[in-house]
């Protein structure tokens, strides 16, 4: 069919294509554009998004299987493997969750969080600042222990012992001098602190199966003010140094280990790789770390989704300025600060004034814990996700970890940053359980009772202990005076996953002090349980008494 085109401009009658397709298209429903409407919104949000969905369902029971790399003729990685039933399995992300970026944003905003207390250590490092522990603890049970003596009164003693027994509760409470529990330190990320969602599930988690925990708050974040012009950053290892170093002159027989998550991932490798085997640490894991700060900060640029990220990180190192304008406006660019739409642009106009850098590449490539992987000489477990939106995978140093003999790679296909959610009612975080077993069966392996030096001479100056209740930190400052109270009661489930404990001396121990703090508040408990059943146990002997009366004149 051909178009006459002198025709058509002759004779007007005729209408021109345009009319026609205008004509054309009036006649198509209106609900066909809003189905066409709805499937490129649809199909938009699915690139957008990175959804895996159709992934999902074919992985959805069997799950992809976890890459593993390290030093084949490393007789220790070799015996670690072996031992890491979940690093040699399959990881299943939760079906609902098959986004990178839904994964990250459901735990930044439905963390689903344990209720759990801190016991805040405050200390003043030689710098003037002041440097915040949160040791993780659990009240010794006695409330319930109480129901149970008012309801049972004086078989109090019987029930005692069966719960002490149990792996119900938890007393996770700082340990003793001589306590040989093995103790975890962790480092959270970037403008996180002890009440992120994602640390609460690791503290949680480790001392239900046994271990000692403590958060090592950054600078200026947990509720403390900053007492010295000393700011923290991506690549500021020494607070983590004189931390280590505190807590090893403390606890001297506890083994040490660590796990840094994020940035702090990145100042958890970069000092392992700083110190050397000058460290006290017998292992140590490092949860979706940046590796390389320049290629990370070109990779949260590239893309739309990413520029997300970047901007919310902006605004939470904005906040985390703005708690501490009186010191930060007097250092750097306050005006420029506040201006910052960037990472990149808060990070030259305050963390390397702040760090004293010349340029902010030279910040990044400084800062960046790349250059000190191989010279890593502790057990070390580093996770990374492919898909991890924030820290790219094109970052993480495949032949430095295959070259050291002391650290085990495993990455998986999804994850997300930080999150890693499995099961179908997202439950658990599979990093967690990984760490877990991984730290389980370490501090049983014999390489780790070479690797323990001699008591140091504390560098930090001791200040006040604060009660950190329920959701989150409290405000306190280096002058605050100590607040003896009893930590809330938190009831700890059990999963069979985790269920593994760091040994039997341990699980031992952990009873004895829970009798020995106990010791007490039971005498007390079991006054007031007495006194309360009191008038019921009157009313019974009385009951008792007439049914004997009366049994004995039956028989006369």
């Amino acid at each position: 069919m051909t178009i006459d085109c002198e025709a058509l401009a002759e004779n007007p009658s005729v209408a021109s294509p345009y009319d026609l397709l205008f004509q054309a298209l009036v006649l198509i429903p209106i609900s066909h554009y809003f189905f066409l409407a709805l499937f490129t919104s649809l199909a938009f949000l699915y690139s957008f998004l990175e959804i895996h969905f159709l992934h999902h369902l074919r992985t959805l029971f069997r799950g992809d299987p976890v890459t593993l790399t390290y030093n084949s003729s490393s007789n220790l990685c070799q015996s670690l493997v072996a031992n890491c039933t979940i690093l040699r399995g399959r990881y299943s992300a939760t079906p609902w969750l098959s986004s990178p970026h839904l994964q990250t944003a459901f735990l930044s905003l439905f963390g689903r969080a344990p209720p759990v207390s801190y016991r805040r250590e405050l200390f003043l490092a030689l710098d003037g600042g002041t440097i915040v522990l949160d040791w993780l603890t659990y009240s010794d049970g006695q409330y319930f222990i109480f129901l149970l003596l008012v309801l049972y009164g004086l078989i109090f003693n019987v029930i005692c012992i069966k719960v002490a027994e149990g792996s119900c509760l938890i007393d996770n409470s700082a340990a003793v001098k001589h306590d040989k529990t093995p103790i975890v330190i962790v480092i959270p990320g970037l403008t996180s602190d002890s009440s992120s969602a994602y640390v609460k599930h690791l503290a949680f988690n480790m001392a239900k199966n046994g271990w000692n925990v403590v958060v090592s708050n950054h600078r200026g974040l947990g509720g403390v003010s900053l007492t010295s012009d000393c700011f923290y950053n991506a690549g500021w290892t020494e607070d983590l140094r004189k931390i280590i170093d505190h807590i090893h002159c403390e606890y001297p027989e506890a083994p040490l280990f660590a796990v840094g998550t994020s940035i702090g991932a990145n100042i958890l490798v970069k000092y392992l790789g700083e110190d050397k085997t000058n460290t006290h640490l017998v292992g140590a894991a490092a949860i979706c770390s940046p590796w390389d700060l320049l290629m990370c900060d070109r990779f949260i640029n590239r893309r739309p989704a990413q520029k997300i990220y970047d901007r919310v990180l902006t605004l939470g190192l904005q906040g985390y300025a703005q708690l501490h304008k009186s010191i930060l406006s007097r250092l750097a660019d306050w005006e420029h600060i506040e201006k910052s739409s960037s990472v990149r642009e808060f990070d030259n106009h305050a963390t390397r004034v702040l760090g004293k850098f010349e340029t902010v590449d030279t910040f990044y490539r400084r800062s960046s814990s790349i250059n000190h992987v191989e010279h890593v000489s502790v057990p070390l477990l580093c996770i990374s996700a492919f898909d991890d939106p924030v820290c790219t995978s094109e970052a993480i140093p495949w032949d430095e970890c295959r070259v050291n003999e002391n650290i085990i790679l495993a990455t998986t296909q999804h994850g997300g940053h930080l999150a890693f959610y499995e099961g179908v009612t997202a439950s658990s975080l599979w990093w967690i359980r990984a760490v877990l077993e991984f730290f389980g069966v370490l501090s049983t392996n014999p390489f780790i009772k070479g690797r323990r030096k001699g008591p140091v001479q504390c560098s930090i100056d001791e200040g006040a202990d604060v009660n950190v209740m329920g959701d989150g930190p409290v405000t306190a400052t280096a002058t605050a005076t100590a607040d003896e109270t009893r930590d809330t009661l938190s009831e700890a489930s059990s999963s069979p996953n985790e269920n593994e404990q760091p040994s039997n001396v341990a699980v031992q121990g952990r009873i004895d002090k829970l009798s020995r703090r106990s010791g007490k508040s039971i005498w007390l408990l079991a006054y007031i349980a007495i006194i309360t059943t009191w008038p019921f146990l009157v009313s019974l002997l009385s009951l008792l008494r007439r049914r004997f009366k009366t049994f004995t004149l039956f028989r006369k």
